[in-house]
This record gives structure tokens, sequence and C-alpha cells, in this order.
């Protein structure tokens, strides 16, 4: 089916529309952070999403490729006949690079290459949001290893994923193949093992990873209506999910429109990751702004500091008590919190909160042995004699 020159244009304005409001996400996100704690103590997670600009601009143009220069055609959903009629011995193949049959053969290749740069994005993605966490739970050893594990999944399933694009159908050049047919696993539009592939994995790990910050919100102490919203805000990945599923469900529904709507699916969806995994990151520093619109709504405390390092928005900082080499033994204006994570107090940590631009509400995980909270606070102060 070729697809209409408006289609193609109504599409093209939407794609590269959602791909300036992503990489202006990305920059503001870029900007907050800066804000935060200074180009200098960028983390993995703040190169990863910058990063991320680089495939989905690819994935984008590739898109629009698919529809505007190829006309929405692949190596799928061709009879016997057709195949026959645009096999590489036929007259036909040799006319101009306009013709069906190579529009057949640019699309497929096309098809393997925006795939590819599909699962590129949201697996960068992922592996931003997992780099985000381990700075959300330093200093808690049972998140930590549930955090390299997490790694450990994004890395081997995205090169499971990129695997079965590139080696699922041997050799290369069938992937483009037409005439004969070369099977469903050597045409990329329509590949079920792609699909397959795509939404298992991704869901694994979307799911993998909800499962780290949610259980940990769900304990927090702080107010209900800000814990249904913060978990509502690390709940992005969910939408991520539905979006994948329905571009599957609409390749495989309709083989000859599948490529391109699936092609304009994979964009929203893109866009709908870079928009959800960006909001958490950027939470505290938002939150700060709008405290003036929103008054106690969005304010978890009164205290207020002008240090723009240590601890990162949300994040939790667990330490011994003996270690006093770190940012908090240098700056004694964030709050202490001795927790005891048993009645006789053998786990004995210190727990500081950051207060000021770069602050979140502060999360206090529940043991259900029951735990002990001793609060202490410290000013100091100096005194300049001239």
């Amino acid at each position: 089916m070729v697809a209409s020159s408006s289609s193609v244009q109504k599409f093209g304005a939407e794609a590269f529309t959602l791909l300036s409001a992503a990489i202006l996400i990305i920059f503001l996100r870029t900007y907050a952070r800066i804000r935060q704690v200074g180009f200098r103590n960028f983390e993995a997670d703040d190169y990863l999403m910058l990063l991320v600009i680089i495939p989905y601009s690819i994935e984008t143009s590739l898109a629009y490729t698919v529809g505007e220069r190829y006309h929405g055609f692949t190596n799928s959903a061709m009879t016997a006949e057709e195949r026959a009629a645009l096999s590489p011995d036929s007259d036909e193949y040799h006319w101009s690079f306009q013709t069906e049959s190579d529009s057949r053969v640019g699309g497929s290749k096309i098809q393997v290459a925006g795939w590819t740069m599909y699962a590129t994005v949201l697996w960068v993605i992922k592996a931003a949001l997992c780099a985000f966490y381990f700075r959300l739970t330093q200093g808690l050893a049972s998140y930590k290893i549930r955090l390299y594990i997490g790694m450990g999944l994004i890395f081997s399933t995205y090169l499971a994923v990129v695997c079965s694009f590139l080696f699922s159908c041997r050799p290369f050049h069938k992937f483009w193949q037409i005439h004969p047919d070369p099977g469903n696993l050597c045409q990329p539009a329509s590949s079920k093992l792609y699909i397959f592939m795509v939404v298992s994995l991704n869901i694994i790990s979307d799911v993998y990873l909800l499962l780290i910050p949610i259980p940990m919100l769900w304990g927090a102490h702080i107010p209900k209506i800000k814990k249904i919203g913060l978990i509502v805000l690390f709940s992005g990945g969910i939408f991520v999910m539905v979006a994948g599923l329905l571009r599957c469900v609409l390749i495989l529904k309709n083989p000859h429109t599948g490529p391109v709507e699936g092609a304009s699916w994979a964009c929203r969806e893109s866009f709908v990751a870079v928009a959800t995994s960006s909001l958490p990151m950027t939470w505290g520093w938002m939150r700060q702004k709008l405290r003036p619109l929103f008054g106690s709504l969005l304010s978890s405390d009164k205290y207020k500091s002008k240090y723009k390092g240590g601890p990162e928005p949300g994040s939790i900082m667990l330490a011994d008590q003996n270690d006093r080499t770190t940012w908090h033994s240098k700056h004694m204006n964030s709050i202490k919190s001795a927790i005891r994570s048993d009645p006789q107090g053998s786990t004995n940590r210190d727990l500081f909160i950051h207060t000021g631009e770069a602050s979140s509400d502060e999360i206090i995980p529940v043991n259900h042995g029951g735990i002990k909270k001793e609060v202490e606070f410290r000013v100091s102060t100096s005194t300049k004699v001239v």
C-alpha cells in the first residue's frame, strides 16, 4: 500500500515536532542539573540523556524516509505473483530509482536500521534511569545490588534485541530480498521475531526498573498525596510499555499499513520515554520553581540551603556513623537522622537529607521489623573578627 503524500507530510510534521519537544525536554533537564550541581558534577545519567538525542534523531529521520522516499514499501505483505513480477531479473527492477521494486528494497533496508535505532533509544533511556536510581538510593546496599542486576539486565537484553535484528536472517542481504519469498524472519517490517523480542524484553526490563523505586516510595514517610504523586512520577515506564504494545499490535494486525503506522508509533513511544524519564530527574528543581504557584503542596520542609553540591534531587544518603569523609561531614546544614533497623540497634546508620534548590522529598524506607528514628539538628556558625 502506497503512503499518500498528505499522510506522509502529516506524519513528518508530527514526528519532527515530537523530536524537537524531546530535545527541548532534555535541554531543560540538562539546565536544571547545571543549576543543581554544575556541569563538572554531572553523573552518568546526565550524559546518557544527552547521548539519546543522536539515535532519536536518526530514528525519526529513518521513519520519515520510509514513507516519503520509499512510499511505505518493504519486502513484506506481498503475494507470490507480486514477488515474481518484481524479481531482480525483471525489466521493471532496472527502471528509475522510484520504481516499486527499488522502493521495497530501500524500505526494507531502512526498517532494519530503524528497528535498531528504536531499540537503542529505549535502552539508553533505561540505562540513564538505572544510573539515576544509583544516585537516588546511594548508601543503600540492598538497592545497589538490585541496580547492578538491573544494569546487567539492560545490557544483556539490548544485546539480545540487536542480535535478533542483525543475525536472525542469513545471509544478511535477504533482509531486502523480494523474490523468492525470504520468509518472515527476513521481513524486517513485520518480523514476528523482531516483535516478540522487543515486546518481551522491553516489558521485562521496564517492569524490573519499576520495581526499584516503587517499593521504596510506598514505604516513604511522606504525606499520602505526595507519595501517590511520586509513584505516578516514577511509573512513566507503564506508558512506554503500552505504546510499545500498541505499535506491535498495529504491525501484526495489518501488514500492509503496519510498517508506516509502526514507524509513527515508534517515534511517539520514544518521545514518551524521553519525557517520562526526564521528569523524575528534574522534579526536585521543578518543585522549587513551582512552589510559589502551588505553595505547601510542593513543599516538604522549611529548611533552606545555598549548597549546590552534595546529594542529588530525591537522593537518600545512608552512611556508617564512623565514616566522616562524605559530603555531609563537610556541610553542617544537612539534617541528620540515625535510623536503627532493629529494636536492639545492631545496625546504626546516618540518613542525610539535603535541603535547598537541589532537594526533594525525603524518602525513608520502612523496615517491617520496626525502626527507631532519632533526629539530631546541628547548626554550625562562625564569627569573623575584623
